[in-house]
């Protein structure tokens, strides 16, 4: 299997344009290919290409979704400050709403995510805006 069942193809970014790459090191992505890319089966909308930092991975881990320790046994490293992932939009806006939001890569964040967040919010914490 190719990995990419259940994934629709020429999926878009925030801005309208084809979605960029997020992560492959580490792999990121419901899918594990390295792109917020969703499908039917990703009831998160793991979505947004977000910039970890120490304050962000504190409030996640406390929200109960513990990021930065490593399970092998998933094939997940655990995550360190400047590591970006496809984190669920609905996390990153209620991270948002708290002040804990973490940077965003707009180009690599899939369109979906508007249907949770605001555009002008993902734009106020992007970091690829000229």
């Amino acid at each position: 299997m190719d990995g990419s069942a259940g994934r629709p193809q020429g999926q878009m970014n925030v801005l309208g344009s084809p979605l960029t790459s997020c992560s492959h090191d580490p792999v990121t992505g419901y899918f594990r290919d390295g792109c917020c890319n969703t499908g039917s089966s990703d009831r998160g909308l793991h979505t947004v290409c977000a910039i970890m930092t120490d304050a962000f991975l504190e409030y996640s881990k406390a929200a109960g979704n513990d990021l930065s320790t490593p399970h092998p046994e998933f094939g997940f490293p655990g995550l360190k400050a400047g590591d970006q992932w496809c984190l669920c939009a609905a996390r990153w806006e209620q991270a948002r709403a708290d002040g804990k939001a973490p940077k965003v890569r707009l180009a690599a964040t899939n369109q979906v995510t508007l249907a949770v967040c605001q555009l002008d919010d993902l734009k106020a914490h992007a970091i690829d805006l000229n």
